[in-house]
């Protein structure tokens, strides 16, 4: 046997053991632990604010002075954290949950002639959106990349809402309390996951979240020394949020 015939019959057993060794790195059964960062970036926009009263035309008055608001928020980050089960090769849920993100809420008005809000950091509140997803994910369980495609639903809660009061408008509308309902929402999520050998991978995805919130403001109006009719501001808060995520994946 020559020396060419014995390197090549090594190779295709070489190349045979290789693959037939090749590990798996989702498939069905498998549960994969994810940790990461989250950006959420919000398209806000606010609904007509009315204000009730005991006072009609204190109501009617603060009604009027608040058309035409509007809102911003900034992108927020968090910490977040997932768990992936895989019911086949190619189906699989995902249960995320993050460290609760800071929201800060700008309102402003929709004059054309105003260059920024009017009332920077008017409120700030954190939420918690934990969220379940299932997924589709392409190509075969012992592929380097998967993209997969996926369809979920979130139950977002907002805590610790906090009017900024040393804003005499704000402290007006709100200085009693103010809150942000609890909505259900569903969850368009895209992203790949890249294998980097049998238990370690890199998620990277983003999702899209048709999310309003309902917003109650209580607070009082001055109409002389000492006398303060009470008012109640209601509105609806659209917050659509894009979230971009990478995570570091362990299968256990």
């Amino acid at each position: 046997m020559t020396f060419f015939r014995k390197s090549a019959i090594a190779a295709i057993a070489l190349t045979t053991l290789g693959v037939s060794s090749q590990a798996f790195a989702q498939k069905a059964g498998d549960i994969v632990g994810y940790v990461g960062g989250a950006l959420i970036t919000p398209n806000a926009s606010l609904s007509p604010l009315t204000t009730t009263s005991a006072s009609a035309g204190v109501a009617a008055a603060v009604t009027s002075q608040l058309n035409g608001a509007t809102a911003s928020i900034d992108s927020s980050t968090t910490v977040t954290l997932g768990a992936l089960y895989m019911w086949t090769d190619n189906i699989a849920t995902e249960l995320t949950l993050g460290i609760p993100p800071k929201m800060t809420v700008d309102v402003g008005t929709s004059s054309p002639t105003a260059s920024a809000p009017n009332h920077p950091a008017a409120a700030t509140t954190k939420v918690l959106n934990p969220s379940l997803v299932a997924k589709y994910l392409f190509n075969a369980p012992n592929d380097t990349i998967r993209p997969y495609v996926g369809l979920g639903l979130t139950y977002t809660s907002f805590s610790d809402v906090t009017p900024n009061l040393s804003d005499a408008t704000v402290k007006t509308l709100a200085g009693t309390s103010a809150s942000l309902s609890s909505a259900w929402a569903p969850i368009f999520n895209v992203g790949a996951i890249y294998n980097i050998d049998e238990k370690w991978s890199i998620n990277g995805s983003f999702s899209y979240v048709p999310l309003k919130t309902d917003v109650t403001f209580v607070g009082a109006v001055p109409v002389g020394p000492g006398v303060a009719v009470p008012i109640t501001t209601t509105g609806t808060l659209t917050l659509n949020p894009w979230d971009f995520v990478i995570r570091v994946g362990y299968k256990f």
